[in-house]
């Protein structure tokens, strides 16, 4: 027994480690393709080469992130059948085919444009080349619908049956695709990546504007992204309401734990919003707890005396890891309320025209930078880590999902990956600083390098 939890425990440690770096690339490499298309889109329209510099420019870190994601995200895949092969033995007719999917999408349609979005600038017409910057950008959101199909589905499994020898059998395509979570999942991770690109292109022109505040380039990208984060974080503060409220019904114990609720309040005294506290396990109750009373019951009941299920109900078995749930989701709506001031604020420096003058905004953008890209990091931790013990929820532990491997062979791989990553990474990030450190230049009225060939020079 000590040996399988070792080994558990080690699993879900390197599958950790490999998600938190692959997310990451894969939620840039999205809402990177959504601002590439609205940047080639803009130029087509208005014929203004400033939004073509802009758009040359990031299509550089485009190329290098897909680069780097492609090797991270085979990595990930590998783990199913090393690391999780009884949970693919159990789950692989319902999972294997909308991971097949994802596949078809990234390597067929992304990976086939993507070809002509970087090298056939000056090789086809802009109506074509417009094209295949739409078909990347539209293959990046159909992959993350099809993954998030396959995790939501694992979250609030529908349209199966169980076999005799308990695998899960798809019986309706339909349900098991648009399972109950997944509208509000695929929204809210939607929403998160285009957040999380907007936060990182505002942080890169800020620093610019920092530098020279005259810059055309430099201003029309921090208005597009600040527009953006205007837009984006009060429609993902909906999103996000709706899939809580939507959690509480499938995942009462997801919702506790992220509360922090370890007893029900009284009748009528409604849920109070616990700030602070420092949950203890063992003893099941919170230790230094900083709470408003009744605030909780306003957005998780949407009046001031509803409560919820409290973990005390739940068997202690079926409770997921209350102290990582609870801290991970204040720091996520903590970046959040910070997006949202952001936008906000800049929208009010918009209207008295100080977008550009207002030198403490900029730094404040630069200091954001990472914001996004860690809420949507915090926000994987809450949803992966508070369905556990289960990978199929209510239906198949983790604990019964794990291959039976060593302990000691999954560490040695871990070691191994996180020695990889690190240097890919880190090459990966020393290109990047040098693109991001140099500004967008005025496009020559000749026929432009390829894209390759400023990589190269970088």
């Amino acid at each position: 027994m000590e040996s399988i939890g070792a080994a558990l425990l080690a699993a879900r440690v390197q599958f950790a480690i490999t998600i938190s770096f692959h997310i990451v690339l894969a939620a840039f490499t999205i809402g990177m393709a959504q601002f590439l298309m609205v940047l080639e889109a803009l130029w087509l329209w208005r014929r203004d080469r400033t939004y073509l510099d802009i758009y040359r420019y990031w299509l550089k870190i485009f190329a290098l992130n897909v680069a780097i994601g492609t090797a991270s995200g085979l990595i990930l895949e590998y783990q199913f059948g090393l690391n999780w092969s009884r949970l693919s033995s159990q789950a692989g007719e319902v999972i294997g085919p909308l991971m097949f999917y994802e596949v078809m999408a990234a390597f067929f349609l992304e990976a086939g444009f993507l070809g002509i979005m970087i090298f056939g600038m000056k090789k086809v017409g802009p109506r074509l080349h417009f094209f295949s910057t739409c078909a990347v950008a539209i293959g990046s959101l159909i992959s993350a619908f099809w993954i998030l199909a396959a995790n939501s589905w694992m979250q609030t499994p529908a349209g199966y049956a169980i076999a005799a020898d308990g695998r899960f059998v798809a019986q309706d395509w339909w349900a098991i695709i648009f399972n109950p979570s997944f509208p509000y999942r695929f929204a809210h991770m939607t929403l998160a990546t285009l957040l999380a690109t907007a936060m990182f292109i505002a942080a890169a022109s800020a620093w610019h504007l920092l530098r020279d505040r005259t810059s055309r380039h430099a201003r029309v990208q921090f208005s597009i992204a600040l527009w953006a984060v205007a837009v984006l974080a009060p429609v993902q503060v909906v999103v996000g309401d709706l899939h809580g409220e939507h959690t509480l019904k499938f995942q009462p114990q997801k919702v506790a734990a992220m509360e922090g609720s370890w007893t029900r309040p009284p009748e009528g005294a409604g849920e109070p919003l616990r700030l602070f506290a420092i949950p203890d396990m063992k003893e099941r109750r919170n230790h230094f707890e900083l709470a408003i009373p009744r605030i909780a019951s306003l957005y998780l009941r949407h009046d001031l005396s509803g409560t919820i299920a409290a973990l005390d109900e739940f068997p202690a078995q079926d409770i997921p890891p209350v102290p990582v749930v609870f801290w991970a989701l204040r720091v996520m709506v903590g970046l959040g309320i910070l997006m949202l001031g952001l936008g906000v604020t800049s929208l009010v420096l918009r209207y008295r025209k100080r977008l550009y003058e207002a030198r403490w905004l900029q730094r404040w953008c630069v200091v954001m930078a990472p914001a996004g890209f860690a809420a949507m990091i915090s926000g994987w931790v809450v949803t992966e880590t508070g369905r556990q013990p289960f990978t199929v929820w209510g239906l198949l532990r983790t604990s019964d999902s794990v291959s039976h491997v060593s302990h000691q062979q999954v560490l040695s791989s871990t070691v191994l990956i996180l020695s990889c990553y690190l240097v890919v990474f880190g090459i990966g990030c020393w290109v990047l600083l040098r693109i991001l450190r140099k500004p967008v230049k005025q496009g020559e009225a000749g026929p432009q390098p390829t894209i390759a060939d400023e990589i190269g020079r970088s």
